[in-house]
């Protein structure tokens, strides 16, 4: 029988008092060892498990058991899971808690007999942080199987950031090892990475210094905190608005935008909100706003769309510069130099490179971000070359040397050779001309030399991108995510929310074309207020359209309030992650229903509906013919229908590069897909990111494919490819390389825009 801990059981409700006993034995002596076997001791009294273990991370990513009350204590220093291996290892893998009224019917369950763990039941762990950062996992356990309550869940996870700080302050060798080979840092060398923003860029590192250093985890008076995160709040706003103001010209109107967008975070009720419920369990303010962003990092950690996983970035940021507000004016100041500068970071929000010289900064390089980052977004207004994803920069490269940032080929250069020097400045003028180049063909018709006309199209998610729009020379909006603002939330928007929002971004478009795809969610995607199941493979679980049917007032909420935004003017509205026919029809026969239900309040609908399919799943491709008759334009997913093509992650690193959209089973499939589109008179069009490549796009031309969706930055490289390329003998050399028996075609292509004076 499975029991549950009461909501108000005061186990769980004296968090207060358990942190004070674990803030006075930090302050205590006694080795490391010995203070980590009390703290476990006091966990399990003070809440009364039966369990209480501490894993701590160590090096080659190895979880260690360091103390218990509870188990054998000869499985400590014994007892070793690597992550992602056990319940444990899960909690580590994937940074979230993990509550089980019985830990052994879960199938991640590993027994280590020398624990003596099989006489226990129910199971809750969570991880630790630090700095964003999983350094060990913390559970408890019961011999009774039990519900624990989300009470239970949030005290934990609150004990588990005061243990952050014992861990760093006590086992620093154990924590600090990497494990790796110290490279001779003195040496010329060559780091690799993604590219978030092309061009060049040269000029002495410098490393960005956030300054933010926690020492104070557990508060006194929690009413004082609170007036303390007031009044940091309002010293952020009026920061935030004085960064708004700074940018009233037209240079600078997409700095605005994503300012705009940055304070709309920055105001957001359920954000500051949690803050304050966490300052009310016993944290300090500076301690709580660290707190949520370590359980934000942790849930946006598990998205796999780059495009979402690079908002996180922007609340990092918003994070950090309330920390700054509550811990000193004078924590993150940007460098003053009179050189040119290479930024060195982890990461970068917005709003922080901003207060950076833009006369002086050449480039930028990050460990981490990704190509839909607001800094990348930025850095593209400002010209600004960006590198993301490049390993190792941090560590090896040093304040003052001399770096050069080639974001066209996705390379760094540290500490460059003076005939190295020489050749990247021949590619620094050749870059400038290519630019003044795309430049004059951005308000050009995108019609290829022999007059085929070739539609282009953005892939948005947010209000600020819809900027890129115009600025780009794009036709209309292919994809307009809606999922976003539903993520950022601690609480399912209201109709009136979405019909506001889904009308603003009608607005910025003008007289252009917008589709809507419903919600993605699910899977990887987790609403913070829609705890779910978690799926053991999110991509092919339950998600998209599959929610949407299954509970279907949340797609008809949605579907209203599109019909009441959308009221004077067309609408296109497309579903995601469809796996049979059937499940278009019943999307539909929703839709219509609202329609109906429009039509009896009296209220307009638009004049035009069309209804649109992301085809992604390659069972669709069989379904051909009576797809074409379920809907009105299909639009192929090239991100997630390669991913199910070849059954490999698209986000993992060692596949990422193995399987080639180049190659000739992509192209005939999608070759097939457009051939039968035709023939069936159906609108079809392709949106991802092999859109976004100039080659990959000649491909699609030279398949039958004339619109295409595509990252803004993109649009103009694109264009400029479709404008010097003649359709039709591309796709009678395409009828020929299709029959060919390789794994890709990617130089046979190559060699096709060079013979033709393609430029790419």
């Amino acid at each position: 029988m499975v029991t549950a801990a009461p909501v108000g059981d005061d186990v769980w409700a004296g968090s207060r008092r358990l942190l004070r006993r674990l803030r006075d034995l930090m302050k205590g002596g006694g080795s490391g060892q010995e203070r980590l076997d009390k703290v476990v001791e006091i966990i399990a009294a003070d809440i009364g498990a039966d369990v209480c273990s501490l894993y701590v991370l160590g090096e080659k990513k190895i979880l260690e058991l360091f103390a218990t009350r509870g188990l054998k204590p000869e499985a400590v220093h014994q007892t070793r899971l690597r992550v992602g291996e056990g319940l444990v290892g899960l909690i580590a893998k994937e940074a979230r808690a993990l509550a089980l009224p019985d830990a052994q019917k879960h199938p991640n369950f590993a027994y280590r007999p020398e624990t003596g763990e099989e006489i226990y039941r129910s199971f809750l762990g969570v991880p630790i942080q630090r700095n964003g950062e999983t350094c060990g996992v913390l559970t408890v356990q019961h011999i009774r199987e039990r519900e624990y309550p989300d009470e239970a869940l949030e005290a934990l996870e609150t004990v588990a950031m005061v243990i952050a700080e014992v861990l760093a302050s006590n086992l620093r060798p154990v924590l600090g090892r990497s494990g790796g080979v110290v490279r001779d840092v003195r040496m010329p060398a060559r780091l690799t990475g993604k590219v978030l923003n092309g061009g060049f860029g040269i000029g002495r590192i410098v490393p960005q210094r956030r300054g933010i250093v926690i020492s104070r985890i557990v508060a006194d008076d929690p009413d004082a905190e609170l007036s303390r995160l007031g009044t940091a709040v309002q010293r952020m706003h009026a920061e935030i608005d004085q960064l708004v103001g700074q940018a009233n010209d037209n240079s600078e109107q997409e700095h605005r935008d994503i300012l705009e967008a940055y304070r709309m975070f920055a105001e957001d009720r359920g954000w500051l909100r949690r803050i304050e419920e966490a300052i009310r369990s016993g944290l300090t303010a500076e301690a709580a706003v660290q707190k949520i962003q370590n359980e934000t990092t942790a849930r946006m950690a598990q998205v796999k769309d780059s495009y979402l996983r690079a908002r996180l970035t922007d609340l990092t940021d918003l994070a950090n510069r309330l920390l700054v507000h509550l811990l000193g004016p004078n924590l993150a100041k940007a460098e003053e130099t009179n050189e040119d500068v290479i930024l060195i970071a982890r990461d970068l929000g917005p709003a922080e490179l901003l207060e950076y010289d833009r006369e002086r900064l050449r480039g930028i390089v990050l460990e981490e971000g990704g190509p839909t980052s607001h800094v990348a977004i930025v850095a593209k207004a400002l010209d600004v070359p960006v590198i993301g994803l490049c390993e190792g920069i941090l560590a090896q490269s040093r304040e003052g040397e001399l770096a050069m940032v080639d974001g066209e080929n996705g390379q760094v250069f540290l500490r460059p050779s003076d005939p190295v020097q020489a050749s990247f400045r021949q590619s620094l003028a050749a870059y400038a001309q290519r630019q003044a180049d795309y430049a004059a063909v951005r308000d050009l018709p995108s019609v290829t030399k022999d007059g085929q006309r070739v539609s282009l199209h953005i892939n948005a998610g947010l209000l600020i991108d819809m900027a890129h729009l115009h600025d780009s020379g794009a036709e209309g909006v292919g994809l307009y995510r809606t999922e976003i603002p539903f993520m950022v939330r601690d609480a399912l928007p209201t109709v009136q929310e979405q019909t506001e929002w889904y009308g603003e971004i009608l607005a910025q478009a003008g007289d252009k074309p917008v589709v809507f795809r419903t919600l993605d969610i699910g899977g990887d995607k987790a609403l913070p207020y829609w705890q779910g199941r978690p799926d053991t493979n999110p991509a092919l679980g339950w998600r998209a359209l599959r929610i949407g049917l299954d509970r279907p007032a949340i797609l008809r909420l949605q579907l209203r309030a599109l019909l009441r935004s959308s009221a004077s003017r067309p609408l296109r509205i497309m579903f995601p992650m469809v796996s049979e026919v059937s499940e278009v029809q019943a999307a539909r026969g929703l839709l219509e229903r609202e329609i109906a239900r429009q039509l009896a309040l009296g209220n307009a609908v638009p004049p035009e509906i069309k209804v649109g399919v992301m085809l992604e799943v390659p069972a669709l491709a069989w379904q051909l013919p009576e797809l074409f008759t379920a809907c009105d334009f299909v639009s192929v997913g090239s991100n997630d229908l390669l991913q199910f093509l070849f059954a490999a992650d698209r986000g993992h690193h060692r596949l990422a590069d193995r399987y080639d959209p180049l190659s000739p089973a992509v192209l005939r499939l999608l070759k097939s897909i457009a051939v039968a589109a035709k023939d069936a008179n159906c609108t079809f069009s392709l949106c991802g990111e092999m859109a976004s490549r100039p080659l990959e796009a000649m491909a699609l031309i030279g398949c039958g494919y004339r619109t295409l969706s595509l990252s803004a930055q993109a649009v103009p490289r694109v264009k400029s490819m479709v404008r010097g390329l003649a359709a039709g003998p591309l796709e009678v050399r395409m009828e020929e390389l299709l029959q060919a028996r390789a794994t890709s075609l990617r130089a046979e292509l190559t060699e096709f825009a060079a013979d033709n004076g393609v430029a790419l």
